[in-house]
């Protein structure tokens, strides 16, 4: 059931829900626009880059394309949480919720390198999967993640909630629930509904035109 969908009343019909319709929260969980390390190559974690020209060129595209929602929800690192207000302005939403619980996998050692630095440095570890110690593993970012997404859901349960985060949110969410699909370009979205009890994965999205899309392979 999708309650909601195209009233220009949508906030205030969201607050009038029914228990049995506001069981369910519907997700688009974004990737940010290009940073200016995406356009360099570098690995980034949980460092913080701005956006880069072209990644605020992105986000006013993809406005275009969400239409409306009711709260967007965003990662504290600045180039979701820029991302997220080029949105907001274009389609009258706010203010940005931010949630630290969002933020992208540390990175660890490898944080600001290039790929060719890090083949350099830890040969082999690329293409055999490995990472550095100060790599986030995978259980304790999932846990991060679907307990930022909990909150979301707990504070606006049955709301149409655009979040705003990194690719290492949706390739972690879609390798634990058996979906992984490869690379994700920015602007590129993943579809969640959250039950309560269960967080049901969906559908990729992308929401700018190929002539703007940019797919980076590093965090």
């Amino acid at each position: 059931m999708r309650c909601g969908v195209g009233s220009p009343t949508r906030v205030e019909r969201w607050r009038r829900r029914s228990l049995a319709c506001r069981a369910m929260t519907e997700i688009l969980l974004v990737r940010h626009g290009q940073s200016e390390w995406n356009a360099l190559g570098r690995w980034q974690g949980q460092a913080d880059p701005p956006l880069s020209d072209l990644g605020r060129t992105q986000a006013m595209a993809a406005a275009e394309r969400i239409g409306t929602v009711d709260i967007i929800v965003a990662s504290d690192l600045q180039r979701a949480a820029e991302t997220a207000a080029i949105i907001s302005r274009a389609i009258g939403v706010g203010p940005i919720v931010l949630e630290p619980g969002l933020r992208e996998r540390d990175a660890g050692e490898w944080s600001g390198l290039t790929r060719d630095e890090i083949d350099r440095d830890w040969p082999g570890y690329l293409p055999e999967q490995q990472r550095p110690p100060g790599f986030e593993a995978h259980d304790p970012f999932i846990a991060r993640i679907r307990a930022a997404l909990d909150r979301v859901h707990a504070a606006y349960e049955g709301a149409e909630v655009l979040v705003v985060a990194h690719g290492g949110l949706v390739y972690s969410l879609e390798e634990e629930y058996g979906t992984r699909r490869g690379r994700l370009a920015n602007l590129g979205a993943l579809e969640l509904t959250h039950h309560g009890d269960r967080l049901v994965v969906g559908e990729r999205v992308d929401l700018v035109d190929h002539d703007l899309l940019t797919a980076n392979a590093q965090l």
